[in-house]
């Protein structure tokens, strides 16, 4: 350990730039009526997404029959979804999420999450509510809008909603990508938006991507066209993915079926199977109002207003020196 290693590896100039930013969204979001909430960072269920590694602990709490294993939230969406499904109306939250096995320059396993959600919206509305805030606090201008479809075709050549995973592979080898064993379809998709697609996003203006494949809705609706889409969107500036929407998913059985798919899946993978969320999913069967919502990672967002190139260049202390 050296010997300033309990100084904050920030800028005091940054940590100014992080209180500012989070009050000009505050400041934002209580103009157009949004509510504030809170809600636990610790639960009894967690997400099923194969790609998301979850931290657990086991607590002592009385009353609750012997020790129970608790996992921090990867984000407040089931939490939220439930106030939704209680009548709360739009609301957002600035909290702290964590995700495992996630770290470096753009990732720190614990990180401040901005996440909101409008009833009666579908997810091209958000985005031009996205687009507000980003020109609020980036200084941006109207954003690119693109569909997942359009830019895999124009910039890959890649039919991303009907090639099979070895076409696929071929098209990646094409562009320079190495050979990856074992990845599907989804993987060979992931796997040219982050190393292909992903650094060109974003520069200048931000860009929008939206209508996912129907195999990566997450929580989104899936639209039936020919072929179906997944109502969902991300937001990319200078090369970074800054937020992640949906249309979301207000469907019970359907949520249900999607996680039980999700852990049948980890079943076959040997990963961990969380239990699924049935607080969740009794809130949709009592009735979650049709909304769209997003998460947006307000590190990065401070990072790229701060000019900085790395997330510990506005975090006052990362991992490492937590």
């Amino acid at each position: 350990m050296s010997i300033d290693d309990w100084c904050p590896t920030a800028s005091l100039a940054h940590l100014q730039l992080r209180a500012e930013i989070l009050g000009q969204i505050r400041g934002f979001f209580s103009k157009r009526g949004v509510l504030e909430v809170e809600t636990p960072v610790l639960s009894h269920a967690t997400v099923t997404d194969l790609h998301l590694h979850t931290f657990s602990t086991k607590a002592e709490i009385p009353g609750l029959g012997g020790p129970s294993k608790l996992y921090l939230q990867t984000s407040p969406e089931f939490a939220m979804k439930r106030l939704l499904a209680a009548g709360a109306g739009p609301i957002y939250q600035l909290c702290k999420a964590f995700r495992d096995q996630e770290a470096g320059r753009l990732h720190n396993p614990e990180f401040t999450m901005l996440e909101w959600y409008r009833p009666g919206w579908d997810h091209h509305h958000l985005m031009d509510e996205v687009q507000d805030l980003l020109t609020m606090v980036l200084g941006t201008g109207p954003a690119e809008r693109r569909s997942y479809s359009e830019v895999f075709s124009t910039e890959l050549g890649v039919d991303p909603h009907r090639d099979d995973a070895e076409s696929l592979r071929r098209r990646a080898l094409e562009h320079g990508l190495e050979d990856i064993g074992g990845l599907d379809r989804e993987g060979w998709l992931s796997l040219m938006m982050t190393h292909l697609l992903e650094p060109t996003l974003g520069r200048g203006a931000p860009t929008f991507i939206f209508d996912y494949p129907a195999d990566q809705a997450a929580l989104a609706r899936i639209r039936h066209d020919n072929p179906p889409v997944a109502e969902r969107f991300e937001v990319y500036a200078n090369g970074i993915e800054l937020a992640n929407g949906y249309h979301e998913l207000t469907d019970a059985g359907e949520q249900l079926q999607r996680f039980e798919n999700d852990l049948n899946a980890r079943r076959s993978r040997g990963l961990p199977e969380p239990p699924v969320d049935h607080r969740l999913i009794d809130a949709l069967e009592h009735g979650m109002p049709p909304c769209a919502g997003v998460a947006l990672g307000i590190d990065r967002l401070i990072m790229l207003a701060a000019g900085a190139s790395r997330l510990e260049e506005v975090i006052a202390f990362p991992i490492g020196r937590a």
